[in-house]
């Protein structure tokens, strides 16, 4: 059967209409033709988004990591499932083959098992980007326990809330961690969160910067002894469909973070089916995705949905700028990289450096560039496509989020022809609606709306963990048996979707509604500005204005402000129109930003209107001290 995977257009349009009319024929024939069953389903779906509930493949019994593992073994046992590329480039890569790979997580497996973790329990995962965080990941799900991964670059107080919501009884994590030419204290911030953490028995600790770390008797224990007393079989733990696979959490605008949960089977058909189609991956490419285990992006992309096609996928312990610039490209050079998947904000720190670096090395077997995390502007869009992927490698520009599991809103490469700034079309199965704000769908062409969608696909978050009140006045209360995605989209001439940005980054000027996605695109096209971020104020004529936190390329940028001001809303005019000109224009240092490169507009906006008392933790910034010298030069 080729649904499977999609080739041309003709065939996406075809396999999309039927996803849409039969999804639950469509998504059978998807679960039983390509994976790895212990039984059968009795039934493919049933729903009800007003309560809301959704349940796929119910009653079938499977182990994701069977499907990701065990069923290789046979036909690509040899074959390497993960290379590890460490942060130093001088350090060795590291081959992992599927048995190899078996045979760790088996052991790793055995190791939580007989520190007694079983299955339904959650355990918090809080190592760097090395190959024990993908086996510990997978050796979770092996057993049947839940794994909540947190990225290790959040503060003890960011680590400690997680580590109580869901009540983890384990933490696995390492002595520390490398991050370009520094070392991070882990087990340092380990120490600290569990200082208010009850629950947690035991912590495994991987010792990768052999730092000296102390060791609390009793609790801790190191990683490598127990694993290599450790058997390197062991069966998976048969799992219902609908039994919580991870928790993720997401921070809210409001609140503490959601802890999304992920079922199992429906989360694995659906990474699967999106990573063989959207990366047009082929028996023995070799792809990388950028992205940390510690975001769906690496949990989808990294590990479960490569895998369970049997692929190569690339863990990268470092950052784009260590030794240098041009680190990526050496490592798409070194492991002839077919698909290359990463973030908008990366791309646009890559070329403020130029194109010497990136001409530097042999790019020619990329097939396919990918970006994820927000939406690409055109200027970044147009660097990525001449200069990385030589205007021979489709740009497949994602739209998807922690809560949906999976890509959304994609082109397919060499089946949707691209348009810059476009997420384009709805992946298969996907039935998205723009509405407006009376609860009406906007119908047609050329209409923009707020973006949901109105039947459910396999990967959907099922609840918030121990909260499913909020997760249904969060997504399911805007508007009548839709799911809310909190995002703004328009709809082109052609029925393309761009994203316009989150909803609450749509700000209504003298009773136009101005997403800020398109306003930060034509000052980005400035060349003198690196980057921007636009939020609104008040203001007693308009209602409210926009005040532009705007990063200059070069920091000393000799020329004057006021005339640069001016040059900048003049493209503001020209691109959009006068009324999205900015009132204010505070020339920054930077801007805030999460660890996945995500801009922290709700900081911006606060510091706008003068709530600087309350802007919440900022400490998992990537950048926390940049806020400050905001505060300091705000106008």
């Amino acid at each position: 059967m080729s649904n499977y995977h999609i080739k041309h257009l003709e065939e996406y349009y075809q396999v999309y209409r039927k996803s849409i009319r039969e999804p639950e024929n469509f998504w059978e024939e998807i679960a039983e033709e390509h994976f790895l069953w212990r039984k059968k389903w009795t039934n493919v779906l049933s729903w009800d988004f007003s309560k809301p509930e959704v349940k796929w493949f119910e009653g079938a019994k499977l182990n994701i990591t069977e499907n990701c593992i065990d069923r290789h073994l046979a036909t690509r046992g040899d074959k390497t499932a993960i290379i590890f590329e460490p942060n130093n480039p001088t350090d060795k890569a590291e081959y992992i083959s599927y048995k190899q790979l078996y045979e760790r997580v088996n052991q790793f497996a055995n190791v939580l098992k007989s520190k007694g973790v079983t299955k339904g329990d959650r355990v918090c995962i809080y190592v760097p980007m090395i190959p024990e965080l993908a086996i510990a990941t997978l050796a979770c799900a092996r057993i049947g326990a839940i794994h909540s991964v947190v990225f290790a670059g959040f503060s003890s107080k960011a680590l400690s809330t997680r580590i109580n919501d869901c009540d983890c009884k384990m933490v696995i994590t390492a002595d520390g961690s490398y991050r370009g030419n520094k070392t991070i204290d882990l087990k340092g911030v380990v120490d600290e969160a569990l200082e208010s953490c009850p629950g947690v028995k035991n912590v495994l600790v991987a010792k990768r910067i052999n730092s000296k770390i102390s060791m609390k008797v009793g609790r801790d224990f190191w990683l490598q002894p127990l694993l290599d007393s450790a058997s390197k079989e062991g069966n998976a733990e048969v799992m219902d469909a609908e039994d919580p696979l991870f928790i993720l959490y997401t921070s809210g605008s409001t609140g503490k973070p959601k802890g999304m949960v992920h079922s199992s089977a429906g989360y694995m058909v659906y990474t699967a089916y999106t990573f063989k189609n959207v990366f047009q991956y082929k028996e023995n490419d070799v792809y990388w995705c950028t992205a940390d285990i510690g975001w769906i992006t690496g949990h989808s992309y990294i590990i479960y949905g490569p895998l369970a096609n049997g692929a190569t996928t690339v863990l990268f312990e470092g950052v784009p700028s260590y030794p240098n610039f041009g680190r990526f490209w050496e490592i798409v050079d070194k492991h002839k990289i077919n698909q290359f998947y990463t973030a908008p904000t990366a791309i646009r720190a890559l070329a403020k450096q130029g194109t010497e670096l990136v001409e530097k090395y042999n790019l020619s077997s990329l097939k396919v560039l990918g970006s994820v995390g927000e939406p690409i502007n055109e200027e970044a869009w147009h660097w990525y496509n001449e200069n990385v992927g030589k205007k021979k490698s489709p740009i497949v520009d994602t739209w998807w989020q922690t809560e949906t599991g999976g890509i959304m809103i994609t082109p397919i490469p060499y089946v949707t022809p691209t348009k810059p700034t476009y997420a384009t079309l709805p992946f298969i199965g996907i039935q998205p609606a723009l509405m407006n704000e009376n609860g009406d769908e906007l119908k047609g062409n050329q209409v923009e709306g707020r973006l949901c969608i109105k039947f459910p696909w396999p990967s959907m978050a099922r609840t918030i963990w121990g909260s499913h009140q909020r997760y249904k006045e969060t997504y399911f209360s805007a508007f009548d048996n839709m799911y809310f995605t909190g995002d703004g989209a328009l709809r082109d001439e052609v029925g393309y979707y761009r994203i316009t940005g989150r909803v609450d980054d749509v700000i209504i000027v003298s009773g136009h509604n101005l997403g800020t996605a398109p306003i930060e695109d034509a000052i980005n096209e400035h060349p003198a500005v690196a980057e921007s971020a636009i939020v609104g104020f008040p203001h007693d004529i308009k209602g409210s204005a926009l005040y532009g936190y705007i990063t200059l390329k070069d920091a000393g940028e000799s020329r004057n402000h006021k005339n640069l001001s001016k040059e900048i809303n003049q493209l503001i005019a020209d691109r959009i129109g006068p009324i999205a000109k900015l009132d204010k224009i505070q020339f920054t240092e930077g801007l805030p930003k999460t660890r996945s490169g995500k801009i922290m507009r709700r900081i911006l906006r606060k510091i706008a209107h003068n709530e600087m008392d309350n802007l919440g933790d900022i400490s998992t910034l990537l950048n926390p001290d940049v806020v400050q010298s905001i505060i300091d030069n705000k106008l």
